[in-house]
């Protein structure tokens, strides 16, 4: 994708993911002033150390890294899927919840595993983007609450996805299309509230 304007009244902003899914289901959502970079984009190959102990912390250190090493403006989300019997989990480590590969198919297959014996299934993805525009820092959340399914349904989105039955549907994630999940989903409701601070 090419990135290059000779606009300069458009806003370069840097999501801080290599994920093309996200990058994608962002930038369609975004007004037409601010020009999206991924990390790709400006060369970031390494990886953001996620090292808070909250979806918080982590999507505040993964902006700041950015802002700091490469000087753009950036927002970082950080998502964790929280089950209500598991106390929480895998929460922070939803992405490495199966080991540090961060591979979705583990994940969802110890999750899964989990809850076997468990009557309660009952859970919510968690946003929070961090945004730090000139200096200053933001955060927006977004939640969304739902069932974890006992099989996967679905072969739409990524991570947890096929097994998360959001509230009041029938429909895993993984079933709906993009433009039907973002208008639930945690991650939407998160970046809806980041454009319209953008928008200002």
């Amino acid at each position: 994708m090419n990135h290059t304007t000779t606009d300069n009244s458009r806003m370069k902003l840097v999501f801080a993911t290599h994920n093309p899914n996200k990058f994608k289901e962002i930038e369609s959502l975004l007004p037409d002033h601010i020009e999206l970079l991924s990390l790709t984009d400006i060369d970031c190959k390494e990886d953001i150390p996620e090292t808070g102990d909250t979806i918080d912390e982590n999507a505040m250190i993964k902006a700041d890294y950015v802002k700091n090493h490469y000087g753009y403006d950036c927002f970082a989300d950080d998502t964790g899927l929280e089950v209500n019997s598991l106390a929480g989990a895998p929460g922070v480590f939803s992405a490495r919840y199966a080991g540090d590969e961060k591979n979705d198919e583990k994940n969802v297959e110890k999750l899964l595993s989990q809850l076997e014996k468990r009557d309660d299934r009952t859970a919510r993805f968690r946003t929070v983007i961090a945004l730090n525009l000139k200096g200053h820092e933001n955060l927006f959340t977004g939640i969304c609450e739902g069932t974890i399914l006992k099989e996967r349904k679905g072969n739409k989105g990524f991570g947890y996805d096929p097994i998360f039955l959001p509230n009041g549907f029938d429909k895993s994630f993984a079933e709906m299309d993009l433009r039907e999940k973002t208008k639930i989903s945690h991650r939407g409701i998160a970046f809806k509230a980041l454009i319209e601070y953008l928008s200002q």
